[in-house]
Parts: C-alpha cells; structure tokens; sequence
C-alpha cells in the first residue's frame, strides 16, 4: 500500500492532540506515546488535516490499523509489531472502556485472527467534542459514567467465561475462545486418561496469561518459572510415573516444533521429574495442517478422539527421553 504524501506538522500536531487526550482519560505512561495516539486515531478514522467532530467509528482489526498509521501518518510498523500493537494498546483501550472488541460476533475469540474492534458510542461522542467549547462538560458526564460500562462489558465477559474444575476440585475460569474449549478438553478429557492421578500446576490463559499457577509444587520437582518464560499452555505433574508433562494447545499457533522442544526443554531445566512433551489439536484436520513441523520424541493428542495419542517416535510408547 503506498502511502500518501504527509503533511508532517498536522501529523504531529493530531498526535500531539491524541496523547492529551489519552492523558486526560487517565491512561497510564505505558499508553501515553506515539503508536497508542495512531492506534486511536486509526480507529476513529481521522487523518492529520480531518477535525475532531468528522471522527467515525469503523470496524477495524489490527493489521488494518496499521495500515491505516502507514498510509495517512507515514508511520510504517514492523509487521511482528502487530502483537505489540494488541497486547500494549489495544488491550488496555478495551480494559478502560474506551472500544469494543468484535461488536459484529461477541462470540469470536479474542485472539482470532479476525478479530476487530470499533470505538464505544460515549466515547466517540465525547471526541468529536474535543477542541470544542462542550469538551469539559462532556468530558466530566464521560469519566462519572466510563466506570459504569466497564463494569458492565467485564460482567458480560464473565458470563462467557469458560468454567474448570481441577482434580483436586479447585475451580478456574477461561477466557472465551476456541483455543481456552481445547484448554479445557486437556484438563477434562486428557488428564484422566493418560495422567491418572496427576496433579495440575499450570494453566495458561490468552487474556490473563497465568490462570493458575502452584509455584509451590514446581518448586519441590526444582523447576523455576521465570515471569517472562513462554509457558505451555497446560502443566500436569503425572505423580505416580513422576513425569513433567508439557502440553500445547494448538488452534492459531503452532506444535511442539523441534525449536519449541528446546525452548521447553531450556525453561523445564533441573526438573527432577522426567519431561514428556505433547502437542494437543481439536480436530484431526488442524493437525494435519502442522504435521510436517511435530518434533520426534513428543506425542500428539487430538481432542475428537480422546482415548488415543500419536506417538512421534517408535522407542517408547508414552514418556520422558534421556539425553
């Protein structure tokens, strides 16, 4: 996409304008900078030379977005910037009220590759008033009213979380989305099939990372678990074969590849439990799209046909390899 010939002092000028206002809604420093204010203006569909009161509230997904920065403001993201652009501003402008993720398809998981998000009404009201002699008075209804529809979207949320009972009978809740219904397939169906008895002290989460952790029982197999570590979606201790099973739910991202078996292997290091590595699939279709990428010495499970696992190398049927 070429981008159009920019006038860079009404560039910087609406980016100016967009971060007062961000900084007036009281986000914090972390969202206060340049990509978040484009990231607003993208979604409001204003470029530099438009006025506030033209802002609209189109439907966006993120690498529109982007696109939308590059072409009207100059400014052209790396494409791995995309998960930055989600993760750093996008999220937090749902978290403030401040947009709607998929208002098309409330169902559509959050992080589908489909995903897209539209400015909230109050809040595209509020801004059409900015510059305007109204902006104060509406600005005061909008902070006294925000705190309301925050907790309203959160509600929402919560009636579609997706409830988990442990074995131990601790209970967790997932966020909605296809790759959380495989989450909870692992825990359901896998677990007492092929770790009868195990004790679950992972579970990982797309929206709140960590959904359940016991530290404490990583800790006394020696394995410590840097904050930034990039987890396995679920951890199951098997007690009596005392194993360290690694599971990976793969609906949008990819298997326990060679190089993700190393990234475990390196993250699960001084474990006095034996490691086994699994990758775990909906569907047997979706597996089949990454066959060719399964590393050898890790087994395959496929939620649609629970009682068998696909053992990706003949020595042993079931566990851990010695190096």
């Amino acid at each position: 996409m070429k981008a159009k010939k920019v006038n860079s002092k009404k560039a910087n000028q609406k980016i100016k304008e967009t971060l007062e206002i961000l900084d007036t809604l009281g986000f914090p420093r972390q969202q206060q900078n340049d990509r978040s204010a484009l990231t607003l203006l993208s979604l409001l569909d204003l470029k530099p030379e438009d006025a506030w009161i033209s802002a609209s509230d189109p439907l966006m997904g993120i690498t529109p977005m982007m696109d939308f920065i590059a072409m009207h403001y100059g400014k052209r993201y790396a494409p791995k910037t995309r998960e930055t652009v989600r993760r750093q501003t996008v999220h937090q402008f749902i978290q403030a009220g401040l947009i709607v993720p998929n208002p098309d398809k409330s169902s559509r998981p959050t992080n589908s590759p489909k995903a897209v998000y539209q400015i909230g009404p109050s809040a595209l009201k509020l801004l059409r008033e900015f510059k305007t002699r109204n902006w104060r008075k509406h600005l005061r209804e909008y902070l006294h009213n925000v705190e309301t529809l925050k907790k309203l979207y959160e509600h929402e949320r919560d009636m579609r979380r997706i409830p988990v009972r442990l074995a131990d009978g601790k209970e967790i809740s997932l966020s909605p989305g296809g790759h959380n219904i495989l989450v909870k397939k692992i825990i359901d169906d896998f677990c007492p099939l092929f770790t009868p008895g195990g004790r679950v002290v992972y579970v990982g989460d797309t929206e709140t990372k960590w959904a359940y952790l016991d530290s404490g029982a990583l800790e006394v197999l020696g394995v410590e678990i840097e904050e930034h570590g990039k987890m396995p979606d679920v951890v199951v201790h098997h007690v009596e074969k005392n194993w360290l099973v690694l599971i990976e739910a793969v609906t949008s991202h990819g298997p326990v590849n060679p190089k993700r078996r190393q990234e475990l292997k390196e993250l699960f290091t001084g474990s006095k439990a034996g490691i086994v590595y699994v990758t775990a699939f909906l569907e047997r279709k979706t597996m089949i799209k990454y066959l060719n990428e399964i590393s050898w010495e890790t087994e395959v499970w496929i939620a649609e046909s629970p009682t068998h696992l696909i053992h990706f190398n003949g020595e042993r049927f079931l566990g851990p390899y010695e190096d």
